[in-house]
């Protein structure tokens, strides 16, 4: 048992690490970690309400229409009615937010390049398969 914890320990601090790592590697410093979570998704997946990203990303809607708020003043994104329902209003991604989006995934997937193109093939060939099992761990 105390093996499992042990992995389980190194796993998740190095888990936690690597991301931390990763997430400062964006287009600038202007937007948080959550406010770009917002700007990813609605790039990804197109607009949303304000209660659709709270429910997405588990934060209240206030606390949500706080990000979106900034995300608006920064020209991240935009309110506009929705085209189904005249009542709601949805946020969409304008175009500085798709480029910040892309130059700060490009700046990520980079550092990592770096990072990797060093390693042996086989520990590359183990990086692969831990990823596999790392996403199943996180849809689980």
């Amino acid at each position: 048992m105390t093996e499992e914890l042990d992995l389980d320990a190194q796993l998740r601090i190095a888990v936690g690490r690597l991301n931390r790592r990763i997430r400062a590697e964006k287009a600038s410093d202007d937007i948080s970690d959550g406010q770009f979570s917002v700007l990813a998704q609605l790039f990804r997946e197109g607009p949303h309400t304000v209660g659709e990203l709270a429910e997405a990303e588990r934060v209240t809607p206030p606390s949500m229409n706080r990000r979106v708020n900034a995300l608006v003043a920064g020209g991240y994104v935009a309110r506009e009615g929705s085209p189904d329902d005249g009542r709601k209003v949805v946020v969409r991604v304008t175009p500085a937010g798709a480029s910040f989006v892309t130059e700060t995934r490009r700046r990520r997937e980079h550092w990592l390049h770096k990072r990797t193109r060093d390693l042996s093939p086989e520990q590359r060939e183990t990086l692969r398969q831990a990823s596999v099992i790392m996403k199943d761990l996180a849809d689980s």
